[in-house]
């Protein structure tokens, strides 16, 4: 968990510092959006991405045959006015992979949306008030039991944070947001999901919701394009419920893609998940994939600097 916070503030320290050498482009940009008579930047992006191997019966390699297949799409679409902004992200991604005699599994599953109201109140910094939604697709299973277990699924568990606070965002890039009131509800609408994983997701057993209502939150997000062809998203979660506040009761959540541009239809991605929450393990929790594949843009976003 120290690696954790070494990470998060390593990359929130390099994410100021890159954000006040481009206040200059931000303040362009922001001229840019006001002149535009719609007040929107918006965006839609996405990939397909297909993995597939094979060998004969008499191949002495060793060897599985094998299909993956996993897709994602990225929407985004932001209002700014005068002192007002309204910044809107919708973040899916899902993944299977199927070898030879064995069940599909998926590799990848998310659903991200976060909407966030804010009012300027300085020249870095705003008021707001924000929204977000995190849950996934499809069942998951724990394959290591006889038969396959079910421990997770749609709304199992599913999470519905809300924030007021404050946020630091010195461009399009960098933001940093504050948020000391940030009330969350916790579902686990399956009641016997338990069986199978025994925090329950820290929702009482028996029950399908969990409030906290006294909370707060600091979440980070960082957009680089580190060069022409690669670039860097970046994003931090931290929770922390007052009512049960210790060190090891804290949540964090690092989200981070690496994406390398081959051809304009064609990249390379790296992606990681880190996750410490006692509720679902007293464990950190980590995850990595690499795809090859086919993406697409579309929008009137600036590109990161």
């Amino acid at each position: 968990m120290k690696n954790l916070f070494t990470i998060f503030l390593f990359l929130i320290t390099l994410g100021i510092a890159s954000a006040q050498d481009t206040t200059s482009v931000a303040i362009a940009d922001s001229a840019a959006a006001k002149a535009d008579t719609t007040y929107w930047l918006k965006e839609i992006s996405g990939g397909l991405n297909i993995n597939q191997a094979s060998f004969s019966g008499n191949w002495t390699g060793g060897g599985v045959n094998s299909v993956a297949f996993s897709t994602n799409l990225l929407m985004r679409a932001n209002y700014l006015k005068d002192k007002w902004s309204w910044d809107n992200t919708l973040d899916l991604m899902y993944g299977v992979v199927k070898n030879e005699d064995e069940d599909g599994r998926k590799s990848n599953d998310r659903i991200y949306l976060d909407s966030k109201v804010g009012y300027k109140i300085g020249k870095k910094w705003n008021a707001y008030l924000a929204v977000n939604f995190l849950s996934q697709f499809a069942p998951g299973y724990d394959f290591d039991e006889e038969p396959k277990a079910l421990i997770s699924n749609w709304l199992n568990p599913g999470y519905l944070t809300s924030g007021v606070g404050f946020e630091y965002k010195p461009n399009s890039e960098f933001s940093l947001r504050l948020s000391p009131f940030s009330p969350r509800i916790t579902f686990v609408t399956d009641t016997t999901i338990y069986r199978h994983v025994e925090e329950n997701y820290g929702v009482e057993i028996g029950e399908t919701v969990r409030y906290e209502w006294l909370a707060w939150n600091i979440q980070a997000d960082w957009n680089k394009k580190i060069s022409e062809n690669l670039a860097l998203t970046l994003r931090y979660s931290l929770y922390a419920n007052l009512q049960t506040i210790a060190f090891e009761t804290i949540d964090h959540r690092l989200d981070i893609a690496l994406t390398a541009k081959i051809t304009k239809a064609v990249n390379v991605t790296l992606t990681s998940l880190t996750i410490y929450d006692i509720d679902q393990d007293e464990k950190i929790q980590f995850s990595q994939g690499l795809a090859l594949g086919i993406a697409f843009k579309r929008g009137n976003f600036p590109e990161p600097k």
